[in-house]
């Protein structure tokens, strides 16, 4: 069975930082891209970030592109989304997926993120 398990989120306040984690089980998982994707209130899914297959290709959104750094470490079946400089615009549920580029095979149940102003 996949399975995708998100934690880390948390309350901070405007400008602090987390670290989100998403443990990977079920699945070979240094076979596939990963994504970071992440849902705000009232709104739809936002794709947030890539992490290729072998860790070393990154890709990020506009909206948090030089403030969120995602990587990976597949002998742990991990992946981490380190947040700076948060803002309120994105308090959101944040999911780990499998796959990128829109097609996601699996997601996790995810994380909520607040950030207060």
């Amino acid at each position: 069975e996949v399975q995708l398990v998100e934690s880390g989120g948390g309350l901070v306040q405007l400008g602090g930082s987390l670290k989100l984690s998403c443990a990977a089980a079920g699945f070979v998982f240094y076979n596939y891209g990963m994504s970071w994707l992440r849902q705000a209130p009232g709104k739809g899914l936002e794709w947030v970030s890539n992490v290729g297959s072998g860790d070393n290709y990154t890709s990020y959104s506009a909206s948090v592109k030089g403030r969120f750094i995602a990587s990976r470490d597949n002998a742990k079946n991990t992946m981490w989304l380190q947040m700076n400089s948060l803002t309120p615009e994105d308090t959101a549920v944040y999911y780990c997926a499998r796959g990128w580029s829109g097609t996601y095979s699996a997601r996790g149940q995810g994380t909520q993120v607040t950030v207060s102003s």
